[in-house]
């Protein structure tokens, strides 16, 4: 997949595309852009997904904190194993938002970046204040000469739920990563650089990597211990995770910390992702720290066994 951002160096066909912020990546996200895929091959064109950088809301809202499930990085990545040929990327100024959904078609889609075949999202708003829809959209189209078209409406197998970003981000917040694994389509992750600690889990035999999550909006999963792969130095180690506030040692500060299995290495500084495999247990606050290693131990074997099963 090519990434583009500026206008001027978009090549080749005229260009199907699809517009939106595409957080996660989602069943959903991807059976979109199938069928934007599709379209474009009926008609020769290119497949192309716009997305932004940044959260339109953060333009418009200095003070908006949005939860998110993928840095930008992220985003991109996941957009790149879609069936898209290239991403333009738009920059979400206060000018763009002021945009009407005929400037945005005529100005910005139709004159800068060649479109001429657009598939709205089935549920999908833009302009400004999103204030129209499909059928403005198809008009506003069909006067400058662009196809637009509504999308398909994602049906999930029966019995299963409907898929969403919202939906995804309960059911982290509620510790249901297996879950969200399934909507996303792949395991949650977090990105980040190790930093030091308090050591109490080193004095128990329990050492721990504390991670600073890199990018400062992304969802959490909710409190507790988790089994988890860990990517770090380039190579794939089991992880026992845990999410919260530590409550037999403070009780206050939260905190991301993993300790590697089979792991003895010093790492202070290094990058490391965490993909969140299975549930363990909820956080409890024990009587003391030696109740706490007990515990731990037990945690240590049931993460080993369930990594064990895992690919």
């Amino acid at each position: 997949m090519i990434i583009i951002r500026n206008p001027e160096k978009r090549q080749g066909n005229a260009w199907a595309a699809t517009v939106g912020f595409f957080d996660g990546v989602h069943q959903g996200h991807r059976f979109l852009i199938r069928e934007l895929r599709r379209l474009a091959d009926e008609r020769g064109q290119s497949a192309a997904v716009f997305t932004f950088p940044v959260h339109p809301r953060i333009v418009l809202q200095a003070d908006y904190q949005p939860k998110l499930l993928n840095s930008f990085d992220e985003k991109l990545k996941h957009l790149a194993t879609t069936e898209a040929d290239c991403c333009a990327v738009l920059d979400f100024t206060r000018e763009l938002a002021a945009l009407s959904a005929r400037e945005f078609i005529e100005q910005v889609l139709w004159k800068q970046w060649g479109v001429r075949t657009l598939l709205v999202g089935y549920d999908h708003r833009f302009g400004r204040n999103r204030e129209e829809g499909f059928e403005e959209y198809a008009a506003y189209g069909k006067a400058c000469g662009m196809e637009v078209l509504k999308a398909t409406l994602y049906l999930p197998s029966e019995g299963e739920e409907a898929v969403s970003s919202s939906r995804i981000r309960q059911f982290l917040a509620e510790c249901r990563v297996e879950e969200a694994a399934q909507m996303l389509t792949y395991p949650y992750l977090l990105k980040g650089h190790i930093v030091g600690g308090r050591q109490i889990g080193r004095t128990m035999g329990f050492p721990t990597a504390n991670i600073e999550v890199d990018e400062p909006f992304k969802v959490w999963p909710g409190h507790g211990v988790y089994a988890v792969w860990v990517h770090l130095r380039g190579t794939r180690y089991k992880g026992m995770l845990s999410v919260g506030n530590r409550p037999t040692v403070d009780g206050q500060s939260l905190t991301v910390e993993v300790h590697l299995l089979h792991f003895s290495d010093t790492v202070y500084g290094e990058a490391i992702e965490v993909e969140f495999i299975r549930f363990v247990r909820q956080n409890r606050k024990f009587k003391d720290l030696e109740a706490l290693k007990e515990q731990l131990e037990l945690d240590r074997e049931e993460v080993d066994r369930l990594l064990h099963h895992q690919p």
